[in-house]
């Protein structure tokens, strides 16, 4: 099942490009900080330095972003390969600095984990892992090779090897750890943005139709004055014409077509009234056979046990309550070995539904995140194009909206299979409070939405 809009993770992806202005305006913060420190080791602390090919470095980067600023505006947005270049020459220039300054044994070279940061919290994890490759090999060859670290007068320090070793593995291991936390955190970030926007998406859909509902009892109520006003010409026409002819057979067309009309626009004004067909009443039984249903096709039996005080629980037929049940049947289906068993109880005060199947069950870390947005797995394989959890998700807040209370949970053993149980007190059941005005809701749920 797909749903390009909702399944998708790009949601909004071209918004989380990285500006070029956040960039411009860290590489100058970059150029004021690396031009203080030289000019102050230099004048201030009269260290000895190649101070010319320094500001060399510096002035390039300078160049850099000024030449940037001409060509781009400021709300530009850097696609990944741009926006990757760009931050490699960050790590360049910085190595080039720390090879005209003592390499590793220059205590500013733990500013080589600030692009790859950068790149964790915004590029795909593919671009990241170039870029603290590259800074990992400048390391290495600054750490080999470079310039001695400036110092004033005979006694210049050198650290043992084992020092700077220790600092190499510092710095790799800081590059592995920062940008995976980083990267991390933003990837939860975004997830949570995405699935908020799905989920708006899907009540925005819900509000537009509901709004039409108002706007065609609205029309209806405007056409309602000329329409009684062509039904009484009508009549008039017919009290005057011949009562037999071509021309009385036009006025009977007529006020025939103007009844008609008078029907059409009664049902429009009446759609979002409370009473509806008997149809729109659906017993307990006949709510489970609506959402199974459509899954009998793929060869997966149903066991449905009913156990409960009579009579049955009644509820208002539901687009949203059927769209979740019968999401968590797909999944059901998705994993079952051989059956889905679907077991109903209710009493006076609580109406239950329990669906299980006998797969191999939740693994422990998606138990945990079961009902969460963009969760996948590698258990997902026998899941026909694997799943982002998006379905799940949206059909876990629909129902939640009206008072279920949802437990995932994996059978006991010996038994083996997931488990999903959904609980409503009978009241909130019966009275049909988990969509208002769902039975005109029924397009805003949108079926398919890749799990």
């Amino acid at each position: 099942m797909s749903f390009p809009e909702l399944s998708m993770p790009a949601f909004g992806r071209a918004n989380r490009h990285l500006r070029l202005d956040t960039l411009v305006r860290l590489r100058w913060l970059a150029i004021a900080g690396q031009s203080l420190t030289v000019a102050g080791v230099h004048f201030g602390l009269g260290f000895t330095l190649p101070f010319g090919w320094c500001f060399t470095a510096i002035a390039v980067s300078s160049w850099l972003n000024i030449a940037l600023r001409i060509r781009f505006p400021l709300s530009h947005r850097l696609r990944p390969g741009p926006a990757t270049a760009l931050l490699a020459f960050d790590i360049v220039q910085l190595s080039v600095l720390l090879f005209l300054t003592g390499g590793l044994q220059n205590p500013f070279s733990i500013l080589l984990l600030a692009p790859v940061m950068i790149s964790a919290t915004a590029l795909p994890p593919q671009r990241t892992l170039l870029l603290g490759c590259l800074a990992i090999a400048l390391a290495t060859l600054v750490g080999l090779t470079h310039l001695p670290l400036p110092w004033n007068g005979p006694d210049r320090p050198v650290l043992p090897l084992s020092y700077q070793l220790g600092n190499w593995a510092a710095l790799v291991l800081g590059l592995g750890f920062t940008g995976s936390y980083a990267w991390r955190v933003a990837k939860e970030a975004r997830d949570l943005s995405d699935a908020l926007a799905a989920t708006e998406l899907v009540l925005a859909r819900e509000q537009h139709l509901s709004q039409l509902d108002g706007l065609a009892a609205a029309a209806a109520h405007e056409l309602g004055t000329p329409l009684a006003t062509i039904a009484l010409v009508a009549r008039e026409l017919s009290r005057l014409a011949p009562a037999e002819g071509e021309m009385a057979d036009d006025i009977a067309l007529l006020r025939e077509q103007v009844e008609r009309c008078r029907g059409i626009l009664g049902k429009l004004a009446s759609l979002q009234d409370d009473d509806g067909s008997p149809l729109d009443q659906l017993g307990l039984r006949l709510l489970i056979e609506e959402a199974a249903g459509p899954q009998r096709p793929f060869g997966v039996p149903f066991e449905i046990v009913m156990t409960g005080e009579k009579p049955e629980p009644v509820c208002r037929r539901n687009p949203g309550m059927i769209y979740g049940l019968g999401n968590i049947v797909d999944n059901a289906v998705d994993f079952a070995s051989s059956t889905v068993t679907i077991t109903a109880e209710w009493n006076q005060l609580h109406v239950t539904l329990t669906i299980a199947d006998d797969g191999p069950g939740f693994p422990p870390d998606v138990l945990l995140r079961a009902g969460d947005p963009y969760l996948t797995h590698g258990t997902t394989e026998n899941r026909a194009g694997g799943g982002l959890g998006l379905g799940l998700f949206i059909a876990k807040t629909l129902l939640e909206r009206g008072g279920a209370v949802m437990e995932f949970s994996n059978l006991p053993a010996p038994a083996s299979g997931a488990c999903v149980r959904m609980r409503w007190l009978r009241d909130v059941f019966e009275a049909d409070l988990l969509l208002p005005g769902s039975q005109n809701t029924q397009q805003s749920i949108p079926h398919g939405v890749g799990r």
